[in-house]
């Protein structure tokens, strides 16, 4: 039986190019009760049509897209969520539950931004979609819990976000997870419980704190800078930030990490949340601002990314536009900042052989890949040797692998192959979530290749100079 199609429906199978094979539905979308003659997206925060009509659906972006590489599947491309988009916004089809599925299942790691010849600002584009779903009240359940427990409840507040990492860490040394795990008590848990436990972030043994006295510069000064300390990165790479400050001191800097920052707000923007977002842009806006820096690093790619577009986020606030442009055009990714200086190279041999994993948000959105390998070759003894598809998504993504843990774990496993099978002692990266995704993946296949961020290396190999 041949199914009659709504005239509406064929414009959306023609917008982007084919009927996805399997669901029997343009771009597997069930439009049956979700077809709509109103208004599509609506508010200030609504996709626009500029930004929108830009994609030609040349499909330059299908090999880029991670998503599109594991399932084939036109929906889960990036010219398939716009043309779903093009449908919401001109009114064709309402958002539905399927639609909702194929813009959660995407990464954000914007490799499509990095190879289209339109110049489709695709992250922009999903934040605003998903900023319209979050309105309609029509998030999946595990995004919205998520949203409600950690986003809203945690991230904002440095205080309760602290407490919460104290606790978790209290969990996993004192030998309760362990001994829960081995009773199989967790599996009285419902799934998504359990899941979310087996992919809680591990703690460092000591927590990176902001502090009001100025880490002054080694030999000759060159900079003041302003170093985020941001939200997780501090719980779980302690001795990340420890060596950031220590080899940018060792540069010439001034280095200073105001007390009153707090998340760069990153991750409630790639959720939807713009406007949580947005007081978290103007927090550190404030800090740094009173600070009197010359520079604002980060060592985390995915909150440089974000820092960076603050003259975006808050270009309609007249008290913030101006003040967060200029933010935004002087943060920096501690390996960019430091390749520009340019760097003091070590002086003592590092014989190691690493690979470095390009973290999506410094390659793709920052387009940034040559200073951190530019450091890394500055090391006496490194053998840098390169891996197969090192910018192409770890499956990390923020807290993607809380709640699209199958895809997330199918690009962990491919990630971690194209590591091992590089032969390297060390994975070199710049991303928290990418240092612990990768980390996973390595202790689940039995390896003991470590994975440290690029500063980490370089403070090591400062290390081992004579005093």
């Amino acid at each position: 039986m041949v199914e009659s199609v709504d005239p509406r429906v064929e414009e959306v199978q023609h917008a982007g190019g084919g009927i996805d094979a399997g669901h029997g539905f343009p771009y597997g979308v069930p439009f049956e009760g979700s077809l709509n003659d109103g208004p599509g997206f609506v508010g200030p925060d609504a996709p626009t049509e500029a930004d929108l009509y830009r994609c030609v659906h040349c499909g330059l972006c299908l090999s880029a897209c991670p998503t599109y590489v594991e399932t084939r599947l036109e929906t889960e491309s990036p010219r398939g969520r716009i043309a779903l988009m093009k449908a919401v916004h001109e009114g064709r089809v309402g958002i539905s539950d399927r639609l909702v599925s194929h813009w959660e299942l995407c990464l954000q790691c914007r490799a499509c931004e990095a190879v289209c010849p339109s110049g489709v600002p695709y992250g922009r584009l999903m934040e605003q979609t998903r900023a319209q779903v979050r309105d309609n009240n029509s998030q999946s359940p595990e995004l919205s819990r998520l949203s409600q427990l950690f986003l809203r409840a945690a991230l904002p507040h440095n205080n309760r976000l602290r407490l919460a990492g104290r606790l978790m860490r209290l969990y996993q040394k004192s030998g309760a997870q362990r001994l829960l795990r081995r009773s199989g008590a967790l599996k009285a848990l419902p799934v998504a419980l359990g899941s979310m436990e087996a992919q809680m972030p591990v703690m460092g043994d000591r927590f990176f704190s902001p502090r009001s006295t100025v880490s002054t510069a080694h030999g000759e000064w060159r900079a003041t800078v302003g170093l985020l300390s941001g939200c997780v990165m501090p719980m779980m790479h302690g001795d990340a930030m420890r060596a950031a400050v220590r080899v940018l001191q060792r540069n010439g800097c001034d280095v200073v990490t105001p007390t009153d920052q707090g998340c760069c707000g990153a991750l409630n923007l790639h959720a939807g949340d713009l406007e949580v977002g947005r007081q978290m842009a103007r927090r550190n806006i404030d800090a740094f601002r009173a600070a009197g820096v010359e520079f604002v690093i980060t060592a985390s790619a995915g909150c440089g990314s974000s820092m960076k577009e603050y003259g975006e986020l808050l270009h309609d606030d007249p008290d913030y536009a101006a003040s967060a442009s200029e933010f935004a055009d002087n943060t920096r990714d501690i390996t960019e900042f430091l390749a520009d200086l340019p760097l003091d190279p070590p002086q003592s041999e590092f014989n190691r052989r690493v690979t470095m994993q390009d973290p999506c948000h410094l390659a793709h959105a920052q387009r940034i890949t040559e200073a951190p390998r530019k450091i890394l070759r500055s090391i006496p003894g490194l053998q840098l040797v390169e891996m197969a598809e090192s910018a192409l998504c770890c499956g990390s993504a923020g807290f993607y692998s809380l709640i699209q843990r199958d895809m997330s774990q199918r690009l962990q496993g491919r990630k971690v192959g194209n590591a091992l099978a590089a032969g390297a002692d060390i994975i070199a990266s710049a991303n928290p979530g990418c240092m612990a995704q990768l980390d996973q993946g390595l202790r689940n296949a039995g390896s003991d290749m470590s994975v440290k961020h690029v500063v980490e290396i370089l403070d090591a190999a400062y290390q081992l100079e004579s005093p």
